[in-house]
């Protein structure tokens, strides 16, 4: 009996030494949650973009040993873009050790967590999505829609399309209908497309579609009786797809049509071909396999079997998006490392400084291989945007090509919105501003 207790009490300590040992090895390791949807109508789109994040990952710890020798770990949570799956997966992974940001892939969970991200001190990264008013990082200290919002995407559209038209003066007495999700996604530019239309004169017709968007015949029989001149295209997953199918059905010119950057990859125009051709959309990043970064990717991950999609996914629109979302991730932990100590694992609030305090210029992202991919980042404690630049291209019906340069959002709109909305926002939560002092911690 007295040789079964030492036995057991041995086996106790082993077990809860093999216990300590597995927290300090996870505390040791910079954690990384991935919220993704593989699954359901928006997987195709879902997809590529979940595969970049994880293969850059794959590509810091073989190619680096991590960040300043700190190793990168992360887990996906699969929310088949439901916003209360959503909630549930960032619940489960919040409390991880060494975790670091959210990126939700959703601007329905973006919503949902905006208010938990304080109270939790753990940032939440939005590249492209989420609430346009919380470009004011002094009214929203925890999130960061990095590269660009709704509200700057719908200017630049409208920038080109008074472009193509031979100035913005040209643009009144026009019509131009948004054909979007209907849903935060899909209602978040339409406070700004108002703003141009009352300013230019130009008719704003809104036709919100159900998600998923694979019904959309009643909403092309309104733009076949409207006769727009143009239509935005506000789709995510095979609401794009579809909506190409139903203009090619009705006759509706593709080369009248003008997609945000969540509608502009090649799941959306692949399988419409040549019925998708003339078709415009923004572009919110470069893409292809010729930047360095790729090829990094193939050389250390691909080549070696560790790639988490197919090869020839490497480079491709969405995918290239996500691996620019979680270089942000990592460069915002390198930068808090900077401050907060070399080698170490970043807290969510130390992170949430190093997003605060990213500066990412053309040599940077020439280093980092990004060069091509896209423009320099700065971020402050008022502006948690750091960058509005986008491009439009067009689809001829194989590939997409660049039909313009970039283009910057217009502040002087945007900003006043911006302010407007964040005021508006703090007084229904009964919040304050951040005061100088906040921007320091």
């Amino acid at each position: 009996m007295k040789l079964n207790r030492l036995a057991l009490a041995a086996t106790v300590a082993c077990t809860l030494a093999g216990f300590a040992g597995a927290a300090a090895a996870q505390a040791k390791e910079q954690f990384f949650p991935l919220l993704s949807y593989r699954t359901g109508p928006y997987a195709p789109n879902g997809t590529p973009w979940a595969n970049g994040k994880q293969d850059y990952i794959k590509l810091i710890n073989a190619r680096d040993g991590g960040i300043n020798g700190v190793k990168l770990t992360f887990e996906e949570c699969e929310t088949g873009y439901a916003t209360d799956r959503g909630v549930e997966c960032y619940e489960r992974l919040k409390s991880r050790p060494g975790v670091s940001l959210f990126d939700p892939q959703s601007t329905g969970i973006t919503f949902a967590l905006t208010e938990k991200a304080p109270a939790d001190k753990i940032p939440l990264m939005t590249l492209g999505y989420g609430l346009s008013v919380s470009q004011d990082g002094m009214a929203f200290k925890w999130n960061f829609p990095f590269m660009g919002s709704y509200w700057t995407g719908a200017d630049i559209l409208i920038q080109h399309i008074g472009k193509s038209l031979g100035g913005m003066d040209k643009l009144k007495g026009k019509k131009i209908a948004l054909v979007y999700h209907d849903s935060p996604f899909g209602k978040e530019p339409i406070p700004l497309l108002q703003e141009r239309s009352k300013m230019h004169g130009f008719e704003l017709q809104m036709l919100p579609v159900t998600a998923p968007g694979v019904e959309q015949k009643a909403t092309w029989l309104q733009v076949r009786q409207s006769r727009p001149d143009f239509v935005l295209l506000w789709g995510w997953g095979v609401m794009n797809s579809t909506a190409l199918k139903e203009a090619q059905a009705t006759g509706y010119p593709r080369d009248k049509m003008y997609g945000v950057w969540w509608a502009g990859a090649e799941p959306d125009v692949r399988d419409v071909g040549d019925g998708a051709k003339g078709y415009h959309a923004l572009a919110l990043n470069g893409h292809g396999q010729q930047s360095k970064v790729m090829q990094d990717i193939l050389k250390h991950v691909h080549d070696k079997g560790q790639g988490t999609g197919p090869k020839d996914e490497v480079g491709s629109v969405l995918y290239t998006r996500g691996v620019i979302i979680q270089m942000l991730s990592i460069e915002a932990v390198r930068r808090a490392q900077e401050r907060f100590g070399k080698g170490k694992v970043m807290t969510g609030e130390q992170v949430r400084w190093g997003m605060e305090n990213l500066a990412l210029d053309q040599k940077k992202l020439d280093a980092l291989g990004f060069n091509d991919l896209m423009r320099p980042l700065s971020t402050s404690c008022n502006d948690h945007m750091g960058s509005t630049w986008a491009r439009v291209h067009s689809w001829d019906g194989k590939k997409w090509n660049f039909a313009s340069d970039w283009y910057q959002a217009d502040e002087q709109i945007i900003k006043p919105m911006v302010k407007s909305g964040s005021e508006k926002y703090l007084g229904d939560k009964k919040m304050q501003r951040r005061d100088a002092a906040d921007c320091q911690s």
